[in-house]
């Protein structure tokens, strides 16, 4: 355990249902607001460390009721994004951001070489080693897996309303998302977006290229507007759209790679 956690904060990385039978590996980067004892608040009040800036409010709940629909294994990080973001890389300015939307950060403003590596050691290393792990043992016993990551957005950013409800993100592999967004056009009352509240520009795709795009299996980003899923009946109304849209993504890849075996992409991400 890296020396940034104590024996109490437990492991940085947890994973649940590891016996599932289905393709999907669900992802959650940003599962928790909860802060290592060692950090402290960071000089954050209780309002700022519960809301939007600190996780993704129901992201983990939706994957939950996903694992469950799907029977999928699902991993997440157990603390804060604002101590370390999992979705980037630990070269990036946002991987220990020192301000986030309208908030500073002060716990995070100077931090030294010694101080950001002490945290990719104690955080992002286990996640992306357990991840990495995880697919490349799927692959080995000759299970195509097939990475999902879910994240929820705020409906009000700096200011401004969002009009998108649902967005399906992509890098350079959009297979999946393709597929799920032509199901989404037969789903009335959702706002579903392509690459959107934001996109690969927006450096969001890290999870998606380092364990999907470079290891050559189909993946997808969901962003789903934090206020949709704030009660357990919301909740459970987006884990049922998603299933379906997951579902009928799955089957017409099934289909293409039926049609043509040498379809799909090479562990450099290209397409063959």
């Amino acid at each position: 355990m890296g020396a940034l956690l104590t024996t109490g904060d437990g492991a940085a990385v947890a994973e649940e249902r590891p016996e599932a039978k289905g393709p999907v590996i669900l992802v959650c980067e940003h599962a928790s607001a909860t802060l290592p004892e060692r950090i402290g608040t960071l000089g954050l009040t209780e309002a700022a460390l519960s809301s939007h800036i600190a996780w993704d409010p129901g992201a983990l709940a939706v994957c939950r009721l996903l694992s469950e629909a799907l029977d999928a294994t699902l991993v997440f990080q157990r603390f804060s994004r604002l101590v370390y973001d999992c979705n980037r890389p630990p070269e990036a300015v946002s991987a220990m951001p020192p301000v986030s939307e309208v908030f500073e950060i002060p716990g995070n403003q100077g931090l030294t070489p010694k101080e950001r590596l002490a945290r990719t050691e104690a955080l992002y290393f286990p996640f992306r080693d357990h991840l990495a792990r995880l697919v490349a043992a799927r692959k080995a016993d000759g299970r195509a897996p097939v990475l999902v990551t879910v994240h929820s957005f705020t409906p009000i950013y700096f200011g401004k309303p969002r009009e998108v409800e649902l967005g399906i993100l992509h890098d350079s592999d959009s297979r999946l998302a393709d597929a799920m967004l032509a199901a989404g056009e037969g789903e009335a009352g959702v706002v579903i977006r392509r690459n959107a509240p934001y996109g690969p520009a927006d450096g969001v795709t890290h999870t998606l290229i380092e364990h999907g795009v470079k290891a050559g299996i189909a993946n997808v980003m969901i962003e789903i507007r934090n206020d949709l899923i704030a009660e357990e009946s919301g909740q459970r109304v987006m884990a049922a759209l998603l299933a379906r849209l997951l579902g009928s993504g799955l089957a017409a890849l099934a289909n293409e790679n039926n049609k043509d075996p040498g379809s799909g992409m090479s562990a450099d991400g290209a397409r063959r």
